[in-house]
């Protein structure tokens, strides 16, 4: 506790808290890295710490700087000069539960914040911005293939982990019409906050540059119910892009966002397992041959 105390007393005497009456309480940081406290002001969470690893938290920083106007994400209130925490508007709501349809939320994650996203130089990598710089997006789906084999072994037939070598494959042809943007990385359920049965806020960025297909993808993939053409095509329809996209490639790429969606769920979530594997086998028929 000594850290967030010496925090809490830098941020009064910078005068950015002006209320004694203030409590900390340390969050459970689910799949989040670094350590998250809540800063309640009279029993109320006003502000949320976060220390972290200083490249973390200065991408955490920059991104959420960089797409400041955009309501679902939390103000940066201060980072200190060594970038050791960061502290940021504390969002009202709960994850994971209560978050009303999944064609709702995916309404306003696509209109609130996709389609915000910025497009970046041509010449930056791929990849994470603090990860492994990738010289083309082939390169990051080929690291996904590869973890997400490792991960799921047995559980598919071999047959499915040849065909979504074909489909990676088939992505390929499709990298040369893409455009570069500056992606929140991690657009899940797990990172969404739900108010009322209604999508709140969305926390915990991993910036990557990358198509905007991937958060898209990412998000519809994030849970295991409504995996259906139906709320696919519904959603889609919202999303803005700088090219056209017919069906055929939609659909390759929320295969390959499902396959590597199971592999990260064995890991982390494992009660969401049964669900995803009941989705894949209605998915699967849809696999190049």
């Amino acid at each position: 506790m000594e850290k967030i105390n010496e925090i809490v007393r830098f941020l009064k005497y910078q005068d950015l808290i002006k209320n004694d009456n203030v409590e900390v309480k340390k969050l459970k940081s689910g799949t989040t890295n670094g350590i998250l406290y809540t800063l309640f002001y009279n029993n109320e969470p006003k502000y949320v710490i976060k220390i972290d690893q200083p490249k973390l938290i200065s991408t955490t920083k920059d991104f959420l700087l960089a797409y400041k106007d955009v309501k679902l994400l939390p103000s940066v209130i201060y980072t200190d000069v060594k970038n050791e925490f960061i502290v940021y508007s504390y969002i009202h709501g709960e994850t994971h539960l209560n978050r009303g349809s999944k064609l709702e939320w995916m309404t306003i994650l696509i209109e609130e914040l996709l389609n915000k996203y910025q497009k970046v130089d041509p010449a930056i990598n791929w990849g994470r911005v603090n990860g492994i710089h990738r010289n083309s997006w082939a390169e990051f789906n080929l690291s996904s293939l590869e973890f997400a084999q490792k991960n799921i072994g047995d559980l598919l037939p071999s047959e499915d982990h040849n065909r979504v070598e074909l489909l990676i494959n088939k992505l390929k042809t499709y990298e040369h019409k893409e455009e570069k943007y500056y992606l929140h990385g991690d657009t899940g359920v797990h990172n969404f906050v739900f108010k009322e049965n209604k999508l709140n806020g969305v926390i915990d960025p991993s910036p990557l540059i990358g198509p905007k297909i991937y958060d898209f993808t990412y998000a519809f993939c994030s849970s295991p119910d409504s995996l259906d053409l139906s709320t696919l095509m519904s959603s889609f329809s919202l999303l803005t892009q700088d090219i056209p996209f017919h069906k055929e490639r939609l659909l390759d790429e929320v295969l390959f966002q499902l396959y590597t969606r199971i592999g990260v769920c064995i890991k982390v979530h494992p009660h969401d397992l049964s669900g995803y594997l009941e989705a894949w086998r209605e998915w699967r028929k849809h696999l190049p041959s």
